[in-house]
């Protein structure tokens, strides 16, 4: 038994000088990477004769042509204007005629964003906003109309004159009940244009919407 002393003396020594190995350092948990807050949408509500209409814009897009649309909006542009053509099974179009058919006059025209907005998946269905123009692709200035149908003939094709398409920028999200009134009508033939209500029907107002 006694020869049994020196080795646990000498395992007891060991013991006591091992160096004592500190737990690994815990790597901290990456920090979470906040996610953007989505950006709403702007949206515009006409007050009209028939109801009012609210319209979400699309400025990611179609950014020249929202852009443009919302500088009428906030100049007060389309306050007292009317809706001039409708054209039932098509779309109702209005924003650059007086009750009295004059025409207001209007800021240069611009750029036909169709091709990019029709890649994006805007096309001219029912519900859509779409602007007015003459034959000739960019000559769009104030006027729009609001599809009551699905207008594929309306969307971009190529890049041609017959082609080019109409720039969708939006859609309506309330009130399509008046649109729906409004492409009912009774519409005549006035000072050379088909399509005109036969009493008008009124654009009061148009207002930016608080963003939601």
């Amino acid at each position: 038994m006694p020869r049994l002393l020196p080795c646990l003396f000498l395992a007891a020594t060991l013991s006591a000088q091992a160096p004592v190995t500190a737990p690994p350092a815990q790597t901290p948990a990456p920090a979470p990477v906040a996610t953007p807050a989505p950006v709403a949408k702007p949206r515009v509500q006409f007050m009209t004769s028939y109801g009012p209409i609210v319209v979400e814009l699309e400025p990611a897009l179609a950014p020249k042509t929202v852009e443009n649309f919302l500088q009428y909006v906030k100049d007060g542009f389309y306050k007292g204007t009317i809706f001039h053509r409708v054209i039932e099974g098509f779309m109702i179009q209005g924003g650059g005629l007086l009750e009295n058919m004059d025409e207001k006059p209007t800021r240069p025209a611009i750029l036909n964003e169709a091709p990019e907005t029709f890649r994006g998946g805007l096309k001219n269905t029912r519900g859509t906003i779409a602007m007015a123009r003459t034959g000739s692709p960019h000559s769009a200035t104030a006027q729009f109309f609001i599809n009551t149908v699905d207008n594929k003939a309306l969307d971009h094709r190529d890049m041609s004159e017959d082609g080019y398409g109409y720039c969708v920028f939006g859609r309506v999200v309330s009130g399509m009940d008046a649109v729906d009134k409004i492409e009912k009508v009774r519409t005549e033939w006035r000072k050379g244009q088909s399509g005109v209500p036969q009493y008008a029907v009124r654009i009061k107002d148009a207002v930016l919407l608080p963003p939601q």
